[in-house]
């Protein structure tokens, strides 16, 4: 009710419905406010305010739009961080066409959430899951560390765990994946995605296919996760160095459509199996 813009009556939507009694939660604010600070960590990669450009799209509560640069145009003067700020428990929009989407942040937020809750009830050992972001504490019943794997980022690869690209031993930290492999259309022979750079307007185009990214906690995760999908893996190598506490592990095709991995040097040491 705080954070799902598909449900007419929680704040988010009653936010982008321009309704002028609701105020925001506390849920609300938290991600609010880390999505301001990955947005100015990422140059703008990463940007809520993308709403229009999902819905049009048809990645969001809408229908598909028929797509031309004048739509996109005419949308994307409504994105951009600096047009919604949170004054006195109120959203402020520079505009009313200005539309938040937070389906990028609010999953990674709300394994937080569960994850809090449990530890709240002193359960130390616990394995969290909501859409593949993920929170491990602990271990599993004999000791060992939670493992989970990460699904080849082919398209139509549509249920999870059967074709895996690698598997990781977790404790004590979160992981997000994002890729373009499940979330996307076809059109005249094109592939549209559903990661969309909110400076062009479009969907992103590089070979880039899926990022796996371990936090601290997950909903920063979840977002960094987004980032790198957005800015490509030339990019995201060099930002992922500068992050503390962020490790990435990169999917991308080569020049001949093969898949190849890189990661950072810290993730290696989670990686406990590399299937055939």
């Amino acid at each position: 009710m705080s954070l799902s813009a598909y449900l007419p009556e929680s704040v988010i939507s009653r936010i982008n419905n321009n309704d002028k009694d609701v105020k925001v939660d506390s849920l609300f604010s938290k991600v609010f406010y880390k999505a301001k600070e990955v947005n100015e960590i990422s140059d703008g990669a990463f940007d809520i305010t993308v709403g229009p450009l999902v819905n049009a799209w048809g990645f969001g509560t809408e229908l598909r739009e028929k797509i031309d640069s004048a739509l996109i145009d005419s949308l994307i003067q409504f994105v951009g961080m600096d047009k919604v700020q949170i004054e006195n428990e109120r959203v402020i929009k520079s505009d009313p066409g200005v539309k938040l989407d937070v389906n990028a942040i609010a999953q990674g937020y709300s394994v937080d959430i569960v994850s809090g809750f449990l530890s709240n009830k002193g359960i130390n050992n616990f394995l969290v899951e909501i859409g593949g972001e993920i929170r491990a504490a602990g271990t599993k019943k004999r000791g060992t560390s939670w493992k989970v794997g990460v699904d080849k980022p082919y398209d139509f690869n549509f249920i999870p765990g059967q074709d895996l690209q690698v598997i990781l031993a977790l404790e004590d930290n979160c992981m997000a994946t994002s890729g373009n492999y499940r979330k996307f259309f076809e059109e005249n022979g094109v592939k549209y995605s559903h990661s969309i750079n909110p400076k062009t307007g479009y969907p992103v185009r590089h070979n880039l296919l899926s990022v796996t990214v371990t936090a601290q906690d997950c909903m920063s995760a979840d977002a960094f996760a987004t980032v790198f999908m957005i800015i490509g893996l030339e990019r995201s190598k060099k930002l992922v160095e500068k992050l503390d506490g962020i490790e990435a592990y990169f999917i991308y095709s080569d020049d001949k459509g093969d898949f190849c991995a890189e990661f950072t040097d810290a993730f290696r040491e989670i990686i406990i199996e590399v299937p055939e």
